[in-house]
């Protein structure tokens, strides 16, 4: 992986992390398009950069993150249920991950379901009831369905927040607050066991500059990514972005009948 292939993927990781339009789905239409070759360096950046992505949502809401025990409580409920299943599932999920007529699928269907669900869910925030631990648990259940890839943790959670009568912005934030246990957790696994081989840790190493330099672009996109989201959701609601997925499942859906090798 060269410098300019380590900049855009970290762009693309910045940008897509948050959005409900899968993160999956355009690393691999970002590495197809860069011929990044898959190795074991090359997945392991893609794991390590999304600390940056987290580090955004500390950086942007760090007041919010200082509240009450009560708060942590429902946060460590909602994140049950993606911790458990993504222990339990971990290689099968793994195998999905590498399916990239799964990934273009999902983000079709996700996007169809896109242009319909602001008609579904939409409540006003002055209406808006409190969080319990029992909505916490329903929303970190609807976080799962986020391990088929394609679908976007974003848009799962988020839809189950405003499945729980939240609205637009209150889901969303809160589907903010949840990425950072969640992808702390799942990064953190996949990046411990890269480390216990020696030929991965050896390459993280000789690669460390490459790693600081997309943690940043990440960390930098991602704020960004998210600022502007949180208008735009809440204002325009998910369409747009139901229409994207749709655009971008499909493009991958020709290239595959066209030939084209995906290195994932």
């Amino acid at each position: 992986m060269n410098w300019l292939q380590t900049i855009i993927i970290a762009i693309v990781e910045g940008i897509t992390e948050f959005l409900p339009i899968s993160s999956t789905g355009h690393m691999i239409l970002a590495e197809g398009f860069l011929g990044v070759k898959s190795d074991d360096f090359v997945k392991a950046f893609i794991v390590i950069i999304q600390f940056g992505a987290i580090l955004s949502v500390l950086f942007l809401y760090w007041k919010r993150f200082w509240q009450t025990w009560d708060f942590y409580r429902k946060l460590f409920i909602a994140f049950i249920p993606a911790a458990v299943l993504g222990l339990l599932l971990s290689d099968f999920i793994d195998s999905l991950l590498e399916n990239v007529w799964v990934v273009s699928i999902m983000l079709i269907l996700g996007g169809i379901f896109m242009l319909f669900v602001d008609k579904w869910f939409t409540y006003p925030e002055k209406d808006e009831p409190k969080m319990t631990d029992s909505k916490a648990f329903k929303i970190g259940l609807a976080q799962c369905v986020s391990m088929i890839p394609g679908v976007s943790r974003s848009m799962a959670t988020i839809v189950g927040g405003m499945a729980q009568k939240f609205s637009r912005k209150t889901a969303a934030e809160f589907s903010f607050f949840l990425a950072v246990p969640t992808m702390a957790a799942a990064s953190g696994y996949k990046l411990l066991k890269l480390l216990l081989k020696d030929e991965s840790r050896q390459l993280l190493i000789e690669n460390v500059n490459l790693l600081i330099v997309g943690n940043i672009i990440a960390f930098l996109v991602a704020m960004a990514a998210i600022k502007f989201f949180i208008n735009f959701l809440t204002k325009h609601g998910f369409k747009a972005f139901g229409y994207y997925r749709i655009v971008a499942g499909s493009l991958i859906l020709i290239l595959l009948f066209c030939g084209f090798h995906f290195e994932i």
